[in-house]
């Protein structure tokens, strides 16, 4: 999936790759599981018109998997970030986890627009802008470890970050 949605991007020069794309999609959803596709797509593609059915159907279906993944009423824990496999280097890797941290606050920031974060999503947020910050210059058993605990982290809070939400937008209509 990495590599079709990283084709696709590439293919209509968008100014990103599918880690970055993914974040942003995983962060509006995490505000508004009902988040439009076509919202996304608008931010990935200058003239997302130009894409063809085939490309088109390869990013709708990544953003359909992504809020079918962190939609609540799903049982199993099996929503992740969208990331190079395993057998890339590990400085790419670290640079696509730097990069959808980047894209999932863009999408947070883009879904919602209050400066007040519900419950623990402001902590959860100063972490992640940490992590942009990360340096994807690694190499070596111990930053292989690291970055299998941050990617467990993340997985874990962007869950945080969505129920949060969820749950005062549950408060505030009552």
């Amino acid at each position: 999936m990495y590599q079709a949605v990283n084709t696709v991007l590439e293919k209509y020069d968008a100014d990103m790759g599918a880690a970055e794309a993914h974040g942003i999609a995983v962060g509006m959803l995490c505000v508004e599981l009902k988040a439009d596709v076509q919202n996304w797509l608008h931010e990935l593609f200058v003239e997302q018109n130009d894409l063809t059915a085939e490309d088109q159907t390869i990013m709708v279906d990544l953003f359909e998997r992504s809020r079918e993944l962190l939609d609540p009423e799903t049982e199993e824990f099996s929503f992740d970030l969208l990331l190079p496999d395993d057998d890339e280097s590990l400085s790419e890797q670290v640079e696509a986890l730097r990069v959808w941290c980047q894209g999932f606050l863009f999408g947070v920031g883009y879904a919602h627009t209050s400066a007040e974060w519900p419950g623990d999503s402001a902590e959860v947020m100063r972490d992640l802008i940490e992590l942009t910050k990360i340096d994807s210059d690694v190499d070596g058993d111990d930053d292989e470890a690291a970055l299998i605990e941050i990617h467990e982290y993340l997985r874990a809070a962007v869950l945080t970050v969505r129920d949060q939400f969820a749950e005062s937008k549950n408060t505030s209509m009552h």
